[in-house]
């Protein structure tokens, strides 16, 4: 009976895991996006990565090497030495050095995430408890973006579908080829926004602005989330960023204004 019901659970366990790897692709690394500034920061990941391995392979590839050719069963006997000049000048200027190439690309990538001037639209994102707003500076259009994910999915009632938890009401509309420079705050407390592939993510904090830039080169629909645990529903605090080309946006803006303007209280004269 024991044996029978380890064979049922091990079954049971086999057929969750194919039905997961069949839902989705399981992936451990970061991912090239979607800007030059993403890639940017993608390739720069991989270098660190690769720089990485080769010093752990060098480092324990030495200590097995030692433990093998001078353990003591082969009558490997300790040096006994002190202070050797040679050593300590490399094991400085050897990480020195390659600290310093690390560092060189790094801070020119960040220089360049930093630099959000010449933008051709601003939007102000603000982080609520729980949900985004989003104000087009100089455009007159502002909206707030709140989850869409239907509560029959979140209370297991229904099937979840590919977006579960990655839909909104409103979704971002951003034009193509154009820099997009984009500030972040918060009215309550400390949130996160956060779309992987742009590359960055910027905390939103009350009281502060922080700035940052995209331009995004492929229209596309580009999901994201809150990335900082800001209350009971932070799970709820998707972000959807909808990419269309210029002619597409500025539609989308015309129709934006005219309904802010039909919906904005009107005064008559007496």
């Amino acid at each position: 009976m024991t044996g029978s019901r380890i064979t049922r659970a091990g079954i049971a366990l086999g057929s969750a895991l194919a039905a997961g790897s069949a839902r989705a692709d399981f992936t451990v690394n970061m991912t090239p996006g979607v800007t030059a500034v993403s890639r940017e920061v993608y390739d720069l990941h991989m270098l660190i990565f690769w720089i990485c391995v080769a010093i752990g392979a060098v480092v324990f590839g030495v200590m097995l090497w030692s433990m093998v050719h001078h353990r003591k069963s082969r009558g490997a006997v300790a040096a006994q030495f002190h202070e050797s000049t040679l050593v300590e000048v490399l094991w400085t200027v050897v990480p020195m050095l390659i600290l310093v190439a690390m560092a060189v690309p790094a801070t020119r990538t960040l220089i360049r995430m930093a630099d959000a001037r010449d933008a051709d639209v601003t939007i102000k994102v603000t982080g609520y408890q729980w949900r985004w707003h989003y104000d087009y500076l100089n455009e007159g259009v502002g909206f707030f973006s709140t989850s869409a994910t239907p509560q029959e999915q979140i209370r297991n009632a229904v099937a979840k579908d590919a977006n579960y938890l990655l839909e909104v009401d409103r979704r971002l509309v951003v034009p193509v080829g154009k820099k997009i420079r984009i500030l972040t705050t918060a009215a309550d407390v400390i949130h996160s926004w956060w779309v992987p592939a742009l590359g960055w993510k910027r905390d939103a904090i009350p009281g502060f602005i922080n700035e940052s830039w995209t331009l995004i080169e492929q229209p596309g629909v580009y999901r994201g989330q809150c990335a900082e645990l800001c209350g009971r529903d932070h799970g709820f605090m998707p972000i959807v960023v909808e990419a269309v080309p210029e002619i597409e946006f500025q539609q989308w803006l015309a129709r934006m204004k005219a309904q802010e303007n039909k919906n904005s209280p009107t005064t008559g004269s007496g």
